[in-house]
């Protein structure tokens, strides 16, 4: 059996996961008990396997235990992002159907607000300092006994899109129900090829809302390792908490690698790495000399996989694989991967065009069956946008999400390439690059930057980088002008939230 119960009665003193900022231990003995009277809650209020819930919180000690509640009780949950707008917050709770909101007094003045926009939701509850409109989490779950409730079907995360390209939209895995103690296959998967188990120590430095670092974490835990969660991503402070728990296995996006790379040498060099069997790495593309130099620095220990929320496929590579196909996300571990074009005709080897799996897991998008049948290709295959090619030896290279992708003059340009280069100039703290209005071509190749040092922004900045770039690649795929802000817009996991840089110059060219 996979699950945290199984550790709970083997060694219910060790810790299942450690608060990184306060030190706040919670064992796997702890944990049972936390689970227990909060599935019991949920059972005595009346949800029933495949009900709703929605949560709404920060990166706090009783995340994990909510979330394995709702797994034990059979529950659907939706776990919500805290940097979405009011909104969408109140958009996701009433479209997910959710009879219960679980909050956090972090997040009071939004679920203040949200009391009166959510009228269908049966029950709420806030961890922390109690809000009006909101019983207290503590005060209401340890009223139940902490033993546990009859055994069902393992509940299941129905996550959002992140809403980058347009508004998020549940992802619902149509796989059969599993009964208790199981895991979906490309969980499996994962727990097999990264040799997760007792042993693993886990820092987890993203957002728990998001999808990799939830699963991932929860895989972990149902091995009976430890999980150290950090509040938020720090460059520094992820190494010092590396060598600190001696962690074995993290898991990063490329942004996360960037920022620690430009960290001064005398900082980065200080701290012992050494405890670190396997580093995770995907959500997005990594560059292939930002990937070179973590691998000198840190090892061949990198391993990089491809998925989605809606996990329809799953690709792997480790580091001696990559060396040899430099820039590959891998090969399929799950269905078959298809390159098509925009009338679903498969495209040649090392042709770029959408990826499509057959065989993999299927999903549908939640009250949206437009979207769910424009994620099929005429064959029946299933894809989540993207964009990349395939070499001869089946190795995936990804190019853009067929959302990014700019049209100038008829050409296809992947702003992804000039980002990539960009994003290593030294001058340069974070990029985007989209296209934006051109009367002539229909879209131009725009950058934002976030300079390293804010009083270098201008037109010789600007200049250089432009310069910089068409060093590296066709002048086509390269920005014509360069934009300088203070700040881009990033969900915590890292994501880059485009959408909103792009609406900025898409307005104002309507206007």
């Amino acid at each position: 059996m996979y699950h945290t119960r199984f550790h709970a009665q083997q060694t219910p003193d060790k810790p299942a996961y450690i608060m990184a900022r306060s030190g706040n231990v919670i064992t796997f003995g702890q944990l049972e008990q936390r689970v227990n009277r909060c599935s019991q809650y949920f059972k005595d209020i009346g949800l029933q396997p495949k009900d709703r819930i929605a949560i709404l919180m920060e990166n706090n000690d009783r995340f994990f235990e909510i979330v394995t509640a709702a797994t034990v009780a059979g529950l659907h949950y939706a776990a919500i992002s805290t940097h979405f707008k009011l909104s969408e917050i109140e958009y996701i709770i009433n479209d997910c159907d959710a009879q219960i909101l679980i909050t956090s007094d972090t997040m009071g003045d939004v679920a203040a607000e949200l009391v009166n926009m959510t009228p269908n939701v049966k029950h709420r509850l806030m961890v922390g300092v109690n809000s009006p409109g909101y019983q207290s989490y503590e005060e209401t779950v340890n009223t139940y006994p902490a033993v546990p409730i009859p055994e069902c079907i393992e509940g299941r995360d129905m996550l959002y899109s992140s809403g980058t390209t347009g508004r998020p939209k549940g992802v619902v895995s149509t796989i059969p129900d599993l009964p208790f103690g199981e895991i979906l296959s490309t969980g499996m998967a994962v727990i097999d090829i990264c040799g997760f188990s007792p042993e693993t120590v886990y820092l987890s430095p993203a957002p728990l809302y998001h999808a990799a670092p939830l699963r991932f974490c929860l895989w972990v835990l149902r091995t009976g390792g430890t999980v150290i969660v950090m509040t938020h991503f720090d460059a520094e402070e992820s190494l010092a908490l590396i060598e600190k728990h001696r962690v074995t296995h993290c898991q990063w996006v490329p942004t996360m690698f960037i920022r620690m790379l430009k960290l001064p040498d005398d900082i980065r060099l200080k701290y012992d790495v050494a405890s670190l069997k396997i580093a995770i790495h995907a959500a997005a593309p990594c560059p292939v000399e930002v990937k070179e130099k973590m691998i000198e620095w840190w090892g061949q220990i990198l391993f990089e996989y491809y998925s989605g929320t809606e996990a329809n496929t799953f690709t792997a590579i480790f580091s001696d694989e990559w060396l040899i196909h430099r820039g590959s996300v891998g090969k399929c571990q799950k269905g078959t991967l298809h390159i098509i074009d925009d009338d679903h005709n498969e495209v040649p080897l090392g042709t770029a065009g959408y990826i499509y799996t057959e065989g993999g897991d299927t999903f549908e998008y939640y009250k949206d069956p437009q979207k769910t049948a424009d994620s099929l290709s005429k064959q029946g295959w299933n894809t989540i946008g993207d964009i990349g090619y395939l070499d001869e030896e089946g190795y995936l290279y990804l190019t853009d999400r067929k959302a990014n992708m700019i049209i100038s003059g008829g050409v296809n340009i992947y702003p992804q390439e000039a980002e990539n280069q960009l994003a290593l100039h030294s001058k340069v703290y974070d990029v985007a690059v989209f296209g934006v209005p051109n009367q002539e071509f229909g879209e131009e190749v725009k950058a934002v930057v976030q300079a390293m040092n804010p009083d270098d922004t201008g037109l010789d900045l600007e200049r250089e980088l432009i310069d910089y770039c068409r060093e590296r690649l066709s002048h086509i795929k390269c920005p014509r002008t360069i934009d300088f802000k203070e700040e881009l817009p990033r969900t915590p996991s890292g994501k880059l939230l485009k959408r909103i840089l792009k609406d900025e110059y898409w307005k104002e060219n309507c206007s």
